[in-house]
């Protein structure tokens, strides 16, 4: 009975058609972000681009993205969330068109295109403050879990994009992309709404200010593993699955899918989770089995069925971290929640590009992806300790119910 009562409460307290209407905006953003993964490899064959030309096209993306957050952090606290959103989602269609009409002939081209859908990536700046100025802190892991999930948008495009590819040819799935925007920005248009109350405007000497917090850097460097192993992970497996298993798009697409929707489902889930058992005790155990995960993954063992649940069980685990990251950032930042969303998000794309980038960079120098793939198990392994060391200060030092921490 008392967790149907604390579910019932979370629906009471904010505003539904707001939180839904960020998921979708957020995840319509997030598959257009992605979309240059699971079309590399057809670009790539188009263009004649190297094996470290193209992790560099699919990561750039994620390092624009990352990037521009925090100015659209700020631009929504001037305008409105709802605005900037509206805006970028235009300026995104516009990006779409002009891919698709004007044509993408060059890898100067695909980067200045990787650039421009950066602004989807952004996305991250607008939704989850739109959806969690709604909610008590009590209620912000669930809150920015279901927003968070948004992130599912990468499975849309890992399934249907290949297959569209194939069908019409990739340029043009760029122009089929804006339909689903379209729908999307009316829902959002009509539906969302910001949370009543006076937004404490951002300038850049307050990120400097934020920065000067060690906390901060902790937040960020954790966000970095869980959000940067997954969109990392996301923009890299196609490539990975058709380079080390011989897979068509179609079937690279399906199979990253797979681990991208295990990631999506678990961020919602994550944060429940981190409210019921304390976000650094979920944490905790994100990073040891990642560290294993990716570590045996390294191995190469038994062939693509079993590399496929490898990669499958670790990105349920990198999906539940991200929750539990901002499960605990109201405890700590509860009055910088937006700074610190910004800058968090920030560093989770950071390392989601050095990912990318990493891995592919690796396998053109190497020929294997092991070296790289042992290179992220070790840092999340690193996670594990650091948590390990400021855990104790964290639960002594913060004003919060120690059990939620």
């Amino acid at each position: 009975m008392a967790n149907t009562n604390e579910a019932g409460s979370f629906w009471r307290a904010g505003h539904t058609p707001t939180l839904f209407s960020a998921f979708l905006y957020f995840d319509l953003s997030f598959m257009v972000w992605y979309l240059l993964g699971p079309l590399q490899v057809q670009i790539a064959q188009t263009l004649a681009l190297s094996t470290q030309e193209r992790g560099l096209m699919v990561a750039t993306p994620i390092l624009a993205g990352a990037l521009l957050r925090l100015g659209m952090g700020m631009l929504a606290d001037r305008l409105g969330a709802k605005r900037t959103g509206l805006y970028a989602q235009l300026a995104i269609i516009v990006t779409l068109l002009g891919a698709w009409q004007l044509g993408v002939h060059s890898f100067g081209e695909a980067l200045l295109l990787g650039v421009l859908l950066g602004i989807a990536g952004a996305s991250f700046a607008v939704a989850l403050p739109l959806a969690s100025r709604w909610y008590p802190p009590q209620h912000q892991g669930t809150a920015m879990g279901i927003a968070g999930a948004g992130n599912s948008g990468t499975v849309l495009a890992a399934l249907f994009a290949p297959a569209l590819a194939v069908a019409f040819g990739w340029q043009n799935v760029f122009g089929i992309a804006v339909l689903p925007l379209l729908v999307v920005l009316v829902v959002y248009w009509r539906c969302a709404q910001d949370a009543p109350g006076v937004v404490q405007k951002k300038r850049w000497a307050d990120y400097g200010r934020m920065l000067a917090h060690r906390d901060a850097w902790w937040f960020m460097f954790f966000y970095a593993l869980t959000f940067g192993g997954f969109s990392g992970f996301a923009s890299a497996l196609p490539g990975y699955f058709s380079d080390q298993f011989g897979f068509a798009p179609k079937l690279a697409g399906w199979a990253t899918a797979a681990c991208v929707l295990a990631g999506s489902v678990m961020r919602p889930l994550g944060g429940v989770l981190a409210d019921r058992i304390g976000g650094t005790r979920s944490l905790l155990g994100v990073y040891a089995f990642v560290a294993v995960l990716i570590g045996l993954a390294g191995f190469n063992p038994g062939g693509a069925v079993v590399q496929l649940a490898l990669f499958v069980a670790a990105m349920l685990c990198l999906g539940a971290g991200n929750g539990a990251v901002f499960q605990l950032v109201p405890h700590r930042f509860g009055k910088d929640i937006g700074i610190m969303t910004g800058l968090i998000g920030m560093a989770g794309g950071i390392g989601g590009f050095a990912l990318a980038a990493s891995l592919a960079a690796i396998k053109q120098h190497s020929g294997d992806y092991a070296g790289g793939l042992w290179l992220f198990a070790s840092l999340a392994a690193l996670g594990w300790m650091s948590l390990s060391s400021v855990k104790q200060q964290w639960r002594s030092g913060w004003a919060v119910a120690a059990a939620r921490v």
